[in-house]
């Protein structure tokens, strides 16, 4: 709405210039891969889920979130998250190939759809879930500010679009050090994005 006012444009040349910025953003952020030390766990995203389970049992939308930390994980460094279909084993392997470098050390909780990472040439520490206790703090702080900026910033938002959304968290977030060049660096990873049409992000 905002950019609509300020450009005098019509809202949805500016939600579709926008949702081209996203994807100028994810495509940026993919070509980077988290490393070191990386806490790894699922999170849901959406409105209330009325008359539903609550965490795993739940039917909104299934998100990875991993996040890279400095060694004595006393910041967090880098973040990427992926909507996904399914929360299983497959999906997780599929997900740290695609988004962290191997010889990595990812930690977990002990849910068994992490058991096989050792397999992809990763050292994999579990942490049991315990009442009171954050084992994977850094995880925990980043989904809950993403459900903030998106619920704060957005309000609403369909689960078509959830993974544009976390895009621009995740790519905001990885350069909150660098905020002076955000414009500039944002402008080039436009310019070298394949561009994307209004029907192509609606069908």
């Amino acid at each position: 709405m905002s950019i609509s006012k300020e450009l005098k444009i019509s809202y949805w040349v500016a939600w579709t210039l926008l949702q081209k910025i996203r994807r100028a953003m994810a495509t940026q952020d993919s070509r980077y891969k988290l490393q070191g030390i990386v806490e790894l766990d699922d999170a849901y995203f959406g409105g209330k889920d009325e008359g539903k389970k609550r965490g795993r049992g739940t039917t909104k939308s299934k998100v990875l979130v991993a996040v890279s930390t400095d060694a004595e994980k006393e910041q967090a460094r880098f973040a990427k998250m992926k909507v996904v279909e399914n929360l299983d084993a497959d999906t997780v392997n599929k997900f740290v190939r695609e988004n962290i470098e191997p010889g990595s050390r990812i930690q977990t909780d002990d849910l068994d759809i992490f058991n096989s990472l050792a397999n992809l040439g990763v050292k994999h520490e579990e942490y049991p879930l315990v009442s009171g206790e954050k084992p994977l703090p850094w995880v925990h702080t980043i989904i809950s500010n993403a459900k903030a900026f998106c619920l704060g910033t957005y309000h609403r938002f369909g689960r078509k679009h959830l993974q544009s959304y976390l895009d621009e968290f995740c790519y905001r977030f990885n350069r909150r050090f660098w905020e002076d060049q955000l414009f500039d660096r944002l402008l080039t990873a436009c310019i070298n994005c394949e561009t994307i049409t209004y029907g192509q992000l609606t069908q």
